[in-house]
């Protein structure tokens, strides 16, 4: 077989693999960071040719990237407030926004030396110095820690403790180091730092807690994109997010 002639049928065979290949940028909440990782993988596994781009932040950050024209396929909020304004601003295809996950909001502090606290009142007090919570304008785990706070009369009071955070992430950092006394996070989040954090209690008094995911109106890949929503919602994916604790919507 000539030179030219192999070179044309390796270029033959290369093609088809070429024009299937695709890579998906998937933006999503920072709470989702660990089980996405694993969703990602199982993801990739089931649809060969396929790589799934991982993007996570803070989902009034990621709301910014994307308004910027940063190129996405699929986003991921850790609340509907956020996805209101993705739809306002023309950014996703509606038709494609569903509920995959829930998960609940919750008061951690550090495993060792915190201080003990058995209600949400007990955060005026003297022992408690710092308390880390989520950037309103940007972290929702900031807007449902607001909303239990207001229910219970104690956000104005407890302002001047307050810590800000680019994310929930951060604010369980924060915890984890005893740099703040108490934090609010999600429940999924304490899961994965047991040993450095504990939870003191579950607050209630906000919006339920629900994740929508939607694909991106701009995205070149719909099929792919809307593939990996479909994976979200389906039974193997909700095992993946019922194995890192979160709920089902």
């Amino acid at each position: 077989m000539s030179r030219i002639r192999h070179a044309a049928l390796l270029l033959a065979f290369a093609l088809p693999f070429q024009a299937c290949a695709q890579e998906i940028t998937v933006s999503a909440a920072a709470s989702l960071t660990n089980a996405f990782k694993d969703l990602g993988k199982q993801f990739e596994q089931r649809h060969p040719g396929t790589t799934v781009r991982l993007n996570f932040a803070a989902s009034g950050t990621l709301l910014q990237q994307m308004s910027q024209g940063a190129p996405v396929d699929v986003f991921a909020s850790a609340d509907q407030a956020t996805m209101d304004k993705a739809v306002a601003q023309n950014l996703i295809d509606v038709p494609t926004r569903r509920d995959f996950a829930a998960n609940s909001l919750v008061l951690v502090t550090p495993a060792q030396g915190g201080p003990a606290i058995a209600s949400l009142q007990d955060l005026a007090g003297a022992p408690v110095k710092r308390i880390a919570v989520g950037k309103l304008a940007t972290v929702p785990v900031g807007n449902y820690t607001r909303q239990a706070l207001d229910r219970a009369g104690l956000w104005t009071a407890l302002e001047p403790k307050f810590i800000q955070a680019d994310s929930v992430r951060q604010v369980l950092d924060y915890v984890s180091r005893g740099e703040v006394d108490a934090g609010f996070v999600y429940r999924t989040d304490a899961a994965i730092m047991q040993d450095k954090v504990r939870i003191t209690l579950t607050a209630g008094g906000h919006t339920p807690v629900t994740y929508p995911v939607a694909v991106l109106s701009g995205s070149k890949h719909q099929a792919q994109a809307k593939a990996f929503v479909d994976f979200l919602v389906s039974a193997p994916g909700q095992q993946v997010l019922g194995r890192y604790g979160f709920g089902k919507p």
